[in-house]
Order: structure tokens, then C-alpha cells, then sequence
């Protein structure tokens, strides 16, 4: 069979036919009597044997040690197309996240385009002070998707860059509360705490208080004073057993108690937030210190129910309590008349 007829019938070229004659891959065992190629049976048959390895990926060198070579083992050619498969996909996945992440971000020219890809490649750097720069070059309000930067900021490991990735965030355009929604129920929970430091940055954004009602129910202390502190600055009753808590606790209790006191300016709260705060300094595991901040928590309320309770334990059995009591009482009586301070 001449190489012409060879090409037509198993579809390779006869270029790559003469390619493989030279490389000693299918060489014919015949010439006609004007010197062209004639292939048998058995080297048409060898054609489609290499046709076959190529398509597993394998190199026309890696073919050849196939063909000839009695110690290449199948498994071992298997598990290296199997590791060299999975490398390509995990590339192409790459790829194709980058080119998701262009067309979201609907640029309206090449320099949109530049402005999102220099930010990925900055971003894929092992380099943590590259990927922070990369965040801090963008202009703000600028073609880069919010999706994108929550997405890199729930993956980001080191705080410095978490951090540029917050501000970069608050100052964007589009809406990355579902994306962060997402990371708020990962199993890791340093996910879950940047996704909630991040929720925290994006004060106006719809949605972005539900999500913080929702982080106080985390396993993770860290995740509920995170949300905590932040629904308290945004009056948001769900945080009075929490911030309490974190008052009892002696974690970050004065930010705590400046959030309590601006929630009881809510009358109908006023009395709820009095009563824990009251309840606590009465439970019989309460110790010295854990008093002392529920007192001082106490002054940041208003009201004169307050300061009766404060008079009250001027004459507590703790003569520490008692005496931290009585100063705050000292202070508050010794206020201008008329003016609205805590406890008046």
C-alpha cells in the first residue's frame, strides 16, 4: 500500500507519515521499484498503534520507548499520563477562572482587561508583599469585581494582605455579600473569621447585617465578638447576650460596654441590657474582676435605675466592687446639673 493510500485510509497525513519514517517510528518494509514508500499490513498497523498512544498525550519520543523498550512498564506510562493529566486540568482551571473573572468584571477596553489580569498575576505571586501591592495599585471604584477580591480575601492566608484585600473591598463597586456569605459557613474557621472582618468593612452593603445576626451563632468566639461589636455600632438588638457575654468575659469588655450603652438609648432595650448586666453580677461564679467590668459596663448605661444600682453596691460584700462603686457614684453626682451623661 503506497503512502498516499495509507494517508487517505487511517487519517494521518502523509507528512507526519514521512515525519514518523524518519524518526524510525513506522519505517515500510517495502519500496516500489520507483523507490516509493509501500507499507504492509503490519506497518499500517503500527501507524494506528502510535495514533493511539499520542492520543493518551504522550510525546512522539515517549512513544517510541513504548513501542521499542521491553522494560517501559504500562503502569508506570499510566500513572504519568494520569499525574500530566491532572497538572493540565488544574492549569486549565486557571485559566478559565481568570478568563470568568475578565468577563465579569464587563471591561470596556484593553486597559480594563490589563488592569484585571496584572491584579490575578499579582495575586497568584507566593510573594505575600507582591500580592499586597497588587491589591493597594488598584484605583478605587475601579473595573475589578468585588466577587474577585472577596474570593481571594476568604483564600488569603497572610493578615497583611487580608487586610488590603478589606480595603480594597469596602471601596468597590459591586456587591460581594453573597461571596462572602459562602465563606461565613466554610468548615475552616479562619475563613470564617475573614469573612466576617470583611462583612464588618462593608457597613452600607444590604444584607451585610443579616449575616453578622447570623454569625453570632458561630462556634468560634473570635467570629461572634467579630459580629458582636460590629451590630452593636449598627444598633442592632441581636447583639445584647453576646456583648454582655464578652463584658463577663473580659474580652475587648470596653468596646463591649460603649456598645451596650448605645443600644440601651433604645428605651425599650434600656431595661433588657440593665437586667443581664445585673443578673451577671448576682451569679455565684462571678469573681472580683468579672464584677468590677459589669459595674463599669453599668455606668455606660442612662437612666437613674443605674444609679441606684450603683448606690447599692456601695455597700457590696466585695470591698472592691464596693469601692470601684462608690467612685463612679462620686463622679456621677459630682456632674453638671441638667447634663445627659452615662448613668444620669
Amino acid at each position: 500500500m503506497l503512502i498516499g493510500e495509507v494517508a487517505r485510509r487511517s487519517g494521518v497525513s502523509t507528512r507526519m507519515l514521512r515525519h514518523y519514517d524518519t524518526l524510525g517510528l513506522v519505517r515500510p518494509t517495502g519500496r516500489t521499484v520507483g523507490g516509493y514508500r509501500e507499507y504492509s499490513t503490519e506497518d499500517v498497523r503500527r501507524i494506528f498503534h502510535v495514533e493511539s498512544l499520542r492520543s493518551l498525550g504522550l510525546s512522539l519520543k515517549q512513544v517510541a520507548r513504548a513501542l521499542e523498550d521491553p522494560a517501559f512498564a504500562p503502569s508506570t506510562l499510566v500513572s504519568d499520563l494520569i499525574r500530566w493529566t491532572r497538572d493540565r486540568l488544574v492549569r486549565e482551571q486557571e485559566l478559565l477562572e481568570r478568563l470568568c473573572a475578565i468577563d465579569a468584571a464587563a471591561p470596556d477596553g484593553w486597559p480594563d482587561v490589563l488592569r484585571v489580569v496584572e491584579l490575578l498575576q499579582g495575586l497568584g505571586s507566593p510573594d505575600a508583599a507582591r500580592r499586597q501591592q497588587a491589591v493597594l495599585a488598584q484605583p478605587d471604584g475601579g473595573s475589578v469585581p468585588a466577587e474577585l477580591l472577596a474570593e481571594a480575601l476568604l483564600a488569603e492566608s497572610d493578615p497583611n494582605v487580608a487586610g488590603a484585600l478589606r480595603w480594597a473591598l469596602a471601596r468597590s463597586a459591586g456587591d460581594a455579600v453573597a461571596t462572602l456569605a459562602l465563606g461565613l459557613h466554610a468548615p475552616d474557621v479562619e475563613v470564617r473569621r475573614r469573612a466576617t472582618l470583611a462583612i464588618v468593612g462593608l457597613a452600607d452593603a444590604p444584607g451585610a447585617t443579616a449575616l453578622l445576626a447570623e454569625a453570632l451563632e458561630d462556634a468560634d468566639a473570635t467570629v461572634r465578638r467579630h459580629a458582636a461589636l460590629a451590630l452593636g455600632r449598627r444598633a442592632a438588638t441581636e447583639a445584647v447576650p453576646t456583648l454582655v457575654a464578652l463584658v463577663v468575659e473580659g474580652t475587648h469588655d470596653v468596646d463591649a460596654a460603649e456598645a451596650l450603652g448605645a443600644l440601651s438609648e433604645n428605651p425599650g432595650r434600656a431595661q433588657e441590657i440593665m437586667t443581664a448586666l445585673v443578673d451577671e453580677l448576682a451569679a455565684p461564679t462571678a469573681d472580683s474582676p468579672t464584677r468590677i467590668r459589669l459595674v463599669q459596663a453599668l455606668v455606660e448605661l442612662p437612666g437613674a435605675q443605674v444609679r441606684e444600682v450603683l448606690r447599692q453596691l456601695t455597700h457590696d460584700d466585695d470591698p472592691v466592687v464596693a469601692l470601684v462603686a462608690s467612685a463612679f457614684v462620686a463622679v456621677l453626682d459630682e456632674g453638671p446639673a441638667g447634663e445627659d451623661a452615662p448613668g444620669a
